[in-house]
């Protein structure tokens, strides 16, 4: 049975989730958060949209695999540590990459978000991996 007040409801609560992850990912190499846990948050909204609707509809609307996805986290969190193997460095040593806008103001890159990236995808597809696959045992 469908509710059409939950499905509704959930859709824009996904959409905040989805938001709510990506803020958290972005502000954790340098604050609390990161990836492990914007995957976490990104993760549930899609769980909530699977409740709400069946596991057909949440891959549909996810798109792509999620086991697939979670191996390219893997590769792309590989991709963070290797960076610093170009600049003579031990492996997963942060790089970091400053482009200069306007005099004194820059925008910092780092081989650190990169990590950060790999694991938040990781994380996600992991857990809608298992996840879908216990729902649809049931």
């Amino acid at each position: 049975m469908q509710s059409l007040i939950l499905t509704t409801t959930t859709r824009l609560l996904a959409a905040l989730l989805l938001m709510f992850s990506v803020y958290a990912l972005l502000r954790g190499h340098n604050l609390p958060g990161g990836g492990f846990i914007g995957g976490l948050i990104g993760a549930t909204a899609f769980i909530l949209y699977t409740i709400a609707t069946s596991v057909e509809e949440a891959q549909a609307a996810l798109r792509i695999d999620p086991s697939n996805l979670a191996m390219a986290g893997l590769g792309v969190a590989a991709l963070g540590g290797i960076g610093a193997a170009f600049a003579g460095q031990p492996f997963f040593t942060g790089q970091w990459l400053f482009l200069f806008r306007d005099g004194d103001s820059y925008v910092p890159l780092s081989t650190v978000l990169v990590f950060d990236i790999g694991v938040y995808m990781a994380v996600f597809g992991g857990i809608l991996t298992l996840v879908f696959a216990l729902e649809q045992e049931i």
